[in-house]
């Protein structure tokens, strides 16, 4: 419904604003007028992260509260999280109707498709990500599922670490380690000499603790929240790729939403990925200045990897999704390069 639709007297806009039904951060948007009571929608929303890691607190929940000010309230979300369905099984709920909206890590659902996973292999410029054609391509590829690409926000300028439990040595500076990782860093981890293990973050603590395993990749933000420090004494540098966060939309809700709405969600998705990456840069720094507070110490990969550690990375990424999605992938990276993307 637009502006144009809905004619609504000043008498009649006084006693909406004094009955709260537009209530607004300074905008009055087009198309929520008038009797916006009756279009009142609450988006079930799962979530592959647990509500206290950076993840949740720096962008989801961002999120979640932005629309619903810029709705003037008849926008909202009722969030569940992997403690209702397992993160790695959440895309085909959402695919097939169950919940509305998925915010997770392309990861999780790279047995379906990889190329999501691809676009940590992509330079964080959520601009030219988007004036590109980049997400419409990738939009264009989940709509296929049944979902819809609302926002890719990059988790900094540099997504991606490891931590172990003993400094690196030499060349191929994890050699002879077993490290946690999810199919994203498998090619990077063996490249490096260690060997992959699969495990979900919540036992990362007890797998390093027991021997388990040597060291753990995860993302850009979060070892102070999973008290990783208490059992891996070094954090690895330099830092290394894209992470990114997808926010996902069943297309038929989508669909079945008002013109107004879908704006208010895409608006706030534009503004989104372009103050997460800055957030994130922040995040990062403070988190290192806290990790060595509690004991932690950098140690950095040896001058003979460094300039090999994007191109380990990137590539590994793009076969991937090359040997699960196929000249799709091609295409993709064709696309990105042709942007200045490429990382």
């Amino acid at each position: 419904m637009t502006a144009s639709q809905v004619k609504v007297t000043s008498e009649a806009r006084r006693r909406l604003l004094g009955a709260g039904a537009l209530v607004t951060a300074g905008v009055a948007l087009p198309g929520l007028h008038g009797a916006a009571s009756a279009q009142t929608r609450s988006l079930k929303l799962l979530s592959g992260y647990a509500p206290n890691i950076p993840f949740s607190r720096d962008i989801i929940n961002v999120y979640m509260d932005r629309v619903q000010k810029a709705s003037g309230g008849q926008l909202g979300m009722r969030l569940s999280g992997p403690e209702v369905v397992p993160f790695t099984d959440q895309f085909q709920p959402v695919a097939a109707g169950a919940f509305d909206m998925l915010f997770t890590h392309a990861a999780y659902h790279s047995g379906t498709t990889a190329v999501g996973l691809a676009m940590d292999a992509v330079a964080p410029d959520p601009a030219l990500r988007r004036s590109s054609g980049l997400l419409d391509f990738v939009d264009a590829h989940y709509r296929q599922f049944g979902l819809k690409v609302i926002a890719i926000a990059a988790t900094g300028t540099q997504g991606y670490q490891y931590v172990s439990k003993q400094p690196i040595k030499g060349a191929q500076g994890l050699r002879g380690m077993k490290v946690r990782g999810t199919v994203s860093y498998h090619p990077m981890i063996r490249a490096l000499g260690g060997s992959p293990v699969v495990l979900g973050a919540g036992d990362v603590y007890s797998a390093l603790e027991k021997g388990v395993i040597d060291a753990a990749a995860w993302g850009s933000t979060g070892i102070v929240d999973f008290k990783w420090y208490e059992v891996a004494k070094y954090v690895m540098r330099p830092m290394f790729g894209s992470g990114n966060t997808f926010l996902l939309m069943n297309l038929k809700a989508w669909n079945a939403l008002p013109k107004a709405h879908q704006e208010v969600l895409t608006a706030q998705a534009v503004q989104l990925e372009t103050e997460t990456i800055a957030r994130f840069d922040q995040l990062i720094q403070e988190e290192l200045v806290e990790l060595k507070k509690r004991g932690m110490q950098e140690t950095r990969f040896d001058a003979a990897d460094v300039p090999q550690l994007e191109a380990w990375w990137a590539d590994g990424l793009w076969e991937l999704a090359k040997a699960k999605n196929g000249a799709v992938a091609d295409q993709m990276r064709s696309l990105v390069k042709a942007a200045g993307l490429a990382r």
